[in-house]
């Protein structure tokens, strides 16, 4: 994911936190840590083209609207 995320010239907090994933955690999984089972979907749907920056933004829009409403 490293060479990945260096090739489109990203940071990690840019890359990783468009899957709602931090900064540091995202180096650990570029170091070799398990990627979470749901974070590797996404990744693969995002790369694959099948979701967007944009489904990724609307969907965390509505996760924290969903959350205000508890």
């Amino acid at each position: 994911m490293r060479e990945l995320r260096i090739s489109r010239r990203e940071s990690q907090t840019k890359f990783w936190g468009r899957f709602g994933v931090t900064q540091s955690r995202g180096s650990r999984f570029e170091l070799g840590w398990e990627i979470p089972w749901p974070i590797t979907i996404l990744l693969k749907l995002y790369l694959s083209g099948a979701i967007s920056d944009n489904d990724l933004r609307r969907a965390r829009q509505r996760r924290k609207l969903d959350e205000k409403l508890r």
